[in-house]
């Protein structure tokens, strides 16, 4: 009889430790899902953002087309990416919009009226406020993912995770080496 109670009690502490690692595994999950979508709702915003100060510039920089397209090419490649592509790709194409729109900016430094321009600040304003919340999304995804990955890999979560079918997370990083380096404008 005694025997018997012991072996329910190791079943049940080892029922109990398995459902406390799934939920575990859940929860942060979710974390990881809701810190990507946060970032993705600031990109969104972004990219919602990037036509209309485009169209700004475009009245007091004709000649400057170039530019002018390579963000809006770069705008589309970073929308596209978030249509079921890897975190790398998106990272990737998210960063390359990143480093055009700081030639944008550099654009405003030799047109002394649409530096002046109310328009273009406010939404100048705006976009930097939306980069600033995109890296501050990101370092919280990256967080998440850690905590993740951490929890999926180490014993004896790993066991359990890898039978129900959890995989580890991609950080959202650069890694193209060029992609690192400040932004060199000429005109």
């Amino acid at each position: 009889m005694t025997t018997l109670w012991i072996v329910l009690a190791v079943v049940a502490v080892v029922l109990i430790a398995l459902i406390a690692m799934y939920n575990g595994l859940i929860r942060l999950k979710n974390r990881v899902d809701e810190a990507y979508s946060d970032m993705d709702v600031q990109m969104k915003r972004r990219y919602d953002l990037i036509p209309n100060l485009v169209e700004t510039v475009k009245g007091y920089a004709n000649h400057e087309q170039a530019t002018l397209e390579k963000v809006i090419t770069a705008r589309n490649q970073a929308m596209s990416a978030h249509q079921g592509a890897p975190a790398a790709e998106q990272a990737q194409a998210e960063n390359f919009l990143s480093s055009t729109l700081k030639s944008l900016f550099a654009l405003s430094e030799n047109y002394p009226d649409l530096k002046a321009n109310q328009n273009f600040l406010e939404l100048q304003r705006e976009l930097t406020d939306t980069e600033d919340k995109i890296m501050a999304s990101r370092r919280f995804y990256n967080g998440n993912v850690r905590d993740f990955n951490t929890k999926l890999q180490t014993f004896p979560t790993n066991i359990f995770g890898k039978m129900l079918g959890f995989i580890t997370r991609e950080f959202f990083e650069i890694k193209d080496e060029a992609q690192r380096e400040a932004v060199k404008v000429q005109f």
